[in-house]
């Protein structure tokens, strides 16, 4: 056991099968934006909204719901427990997904979108704070790098899984399968997984705690700028994911090809969350993620040289070889950036996982909401959009590090 590793709780899981749960658990996320991208355009055609900024809207309402549940669920899971609190946001998740399958309007089906992105909070925040519980440091960044990598492997089947089950059931049938995966996570958890948060480490949710966890929170440096780090990072791959269906099927006209060529990118994620697990033991966080954000910053620029003269519309061949190693350095960045943010504030890790995840998930929303308003049918968002991302974290971790640099230097 390293020095960053913290004794696990009695009756805790194996690792292979802790990985797996969390990262089932987790993946609800991508299942309810990417199963659903195939069958984006039938849906809107059904409830009577076809233009790509209303469908964009089918994704984005998730992230909204999920930023907000987040502030709730954090908090709750350090007085009641993390198991309880992630039974609850499966509960609202399967309502919302209900909600979905039955919704008979445009405004029906956001609702029951946002509602799917609130209750899936649960899960995904109180998830980083269970692991918290058990790990510290380079231990839980590995940890959140080989879940992430399981993970990842999620998205890269969701589009074939969203199709198949268009093609067999219609595009209703997609959030039944997600009842069916929320079901089989809640029992799975209530089953096998221990209880990571021991009574007596558990703090009573009052409007002055609350208050002090933020303050907490908000006033301790690494945490602040690194969960800006992650929105900055996050928006222009939130606004990838609203518009790939719109892109790949209709500029390119990929057909029932596009869940392929989807896959193919975020294998990229997959790949890197795997080896920054093991990068991130011998080499640290911080190196990794300052040379990731500087690759970013580069291969992007290179994208827009590249495809400028073309329109902002390359071949898709040259697309997927320009993209593929942007999409891996944000396979490095994830696991990385939530590990730092988590670093310092340990002892309130649902209060800190909460705000973590929902000022990066508002900020990252609302970066991709502006880009997809510039979004033309071509590439240009994209790649404009992630080297800004990229330049404007790596400027924010100097800011970070600073006072490190200097007591280390002293």
């Amino acid at each position: 056991m390293t020095s960053h590793e913290k004794p696990q709780a009695q009756g805790n899981l194996p690792l292979a099968e802790f990985v797996i749960l969390m990262a089932l658990l987790m993946s609800l996320v991508a299942l309810s934006i990417d199963a659903i991208l195939p069958a984006m355009g039938q849906l809107g055609g059904a409830l009577g909204h076809t233009d790509p900024q209303s469908l964009q809207q089918i994704i984005t309402f998730v992230f909204g719901g999920l930023a907000i549940g987040q502030l709730l669920y954090g908090p709750l899971s350090d007085q009641i427990g993390r198991k309880p609190a992630i039974f609850l946001g499966l509960l609202v998740f399967i309502l919302g997904s209900l909600m979905s399958w039955a919704a008979e309007s445009f405004t029906m089906m956001l609702a029951g979108r946002f509602l799917q992105g609130f209750g899936v909070a649960g899960p995904r925040i109180v998830m980083v704070a269970l692991i918290r519980d058990l790990y510290e440091g380079r231990a839980m960044a590995r940890i959140m790098s080989i879940i992430m990598g399981v993970f990842i492997f999620v998205p890269t089947i969701a589009p074939v899984l969203g199709q198949g089950i268009l093609i067999v059931a219609g595009w209703r049938a997609i959030f039944f399968a997600l009842i069916i995966l929320g079901v089989i996570g809640g029992v799975w958890l209530a089953m096998r997984q221990a209880e990571t948060l021991a009574p007596d480490r558990r703090i009573k949710l009052t409007f002055a705690s609350y208050v002090e966890g933020t303050r907490m929170v908000f006033g301790t440096r690494t945490c602040l700028g690194y969960m800006i780090a992650a929105g900055i990072v996050s928006g222009p791959f939130i606004a990838y994911l609203s518009t790939a269906q719109d892109l790949f099927q209709n500029t390119y006209q990929l057909g029932d090809k596009f869940p392929f060529y989807f896959a193919a990118l975020a294998l990229s994620i997959g790949l890197a969350s795997f080896l920054n697990s093991r990068l991130v033991m011998r080499f640290g966080m911080r190196p990794l993620m300052k040379t990731a954000l500087i690759c970013m910053a580069v291969l992007s620029a290179l994208v827009i040289g590249v495809t400028a003269s073309d329109g902002f519309q390359p071949p898709l061949w040259l697309l997927m070889m320009l993209f593929s190693p942007i999409f891996f350095t944000i396979g490095i960045l994830f696991g990385n950036m939530n590990a730092l943010a988590m670093e310092d504030v340990g002892q309130i890790a649902g209060m800190a996982s909460a705000w973590i995840g929902a000022v990066s998930t508002l900020l990252a929303m609302g970066l991709a909401m502006v880009m997809g308003q510039f979004y033309d049918g071509t590439i240009a968002v994209w790649a404009i959009g992630f080297m800004v991302a990229s330049l404007s974290a790596f400027w924010l971790m100097a800011i970070i590090e600073k006072p490190r640099r200097a007591v280390a230097q002293s």
